[in-house]
């Protein structure tokens, strides 16, 4: 295994880590997961997370690729798209050129980067059926743009399981404890990190369907939590980033 000395994490809502609590009001995550996996291997590992909730691609390459690089990462996780997707308009290319200047840039300076396509959310939240293609095409760009820079891609997109509801927190477009510790799987797997293998992919147990009512009732209540909130934000050109600041900013040996 290669020793990591220096582990930066640089993204939006998704490398923050919601909705993965960490028990002290916080959130842990999966690349605070997979920084944990690594501390233990090899006895110890200094890690920072410059991740923002509500930031674009071009966001975080404007605002946080700076940073990461003063840093001198030997290993950084490169994780954004969501909130461009669901912008009215969506250059799947173009975000995934921004993420391939970001892997290049971190890449150049010595580190080994690793990055993930977003898997169909229709399973998750039908509602979102419209963005299946989308989604799917900015799988296909990252996975070439990765390709091309040498960056590790994880690409859920290909993996049923990713988009099983059970991975995900009620907001629906975040992964919850489950699905944070699956994704930090599959990373440490694609970063061949020592006890790792495949079975992040497998499917979870069969459950029976919920009858229609059910649904619906489910439906109702999630547009009235999470998604009539969402759009009065948005029309208002708030986000749920506003005020925030990275998670942690500096490198910080990890306690686990």
């Amino acid at each position: 295994m290669r020793r990591f000395e220096r582990y930066v994490a640089l993204g939006d809502s998704t490398a923050e880590g919601l909705d993965d609590p960490d028990g002290r009001g916080g959130y842990r995550g999966w690349a605070n997961r997979l920084a944990e996996r690594i501390a233990r291997e090899q006895g110890g590992l200094l890690y920072a997370n410059l991740a923002v909730r509500g930031r674009t691609t071009r966001e975080v390459l404007d605002e946080q690729l700076d940073g990461a690089l003063a840093m001198r990462p030997d290993l950084a996780a490169v994780v954004s798209g969501t909130n461009d997707i669901l912008r009215p308009h969506f250059d799947a290319e173009g975000v995934a050129r921004d993420i391939e200047k970001m892997q290049r840039a971190l890449i150049k300076a010595g580190a080994t980067v690793v990055s993930f396509t977003l898997p169909d959310l229709t399973p998750v939240m039908p509602l979102a059926r419209p963005l299946r293609g989308r989604i799917l095409r900015f799988a296909r760009a990252l996975v070439e743009a990765s390709a091309r820079t040498g960056a590790f891609v994880v690409d859920f997109a290909a993996h049923p399981v990713a988009s099983d509801p059970r991975l995900w927190s009620e907001d629906r477009l975040h992964a919850n404890s489950l699905g944070h510790e699956r994704i930090a799987d599959a990373l440490a797997h694609a970063l061949s990190l020592p006890g790792t293998g495949p079975e992040w992919a497998m499917a979870l147990p069969q459950r029976l369907p919920r009858g229609l009512p059910r649904a619906l009732a489910a439906e109702l209540l999630w547009g009235r939590r999470y998604l009539l909130p969402w759009l009065w934000r948005h029309a208002r050109g708030r986000s749920s980033g506003d005020g925030c600041s990275p998670k942690q900013p500096r490198l910080e040996p990890v306690t686990f």
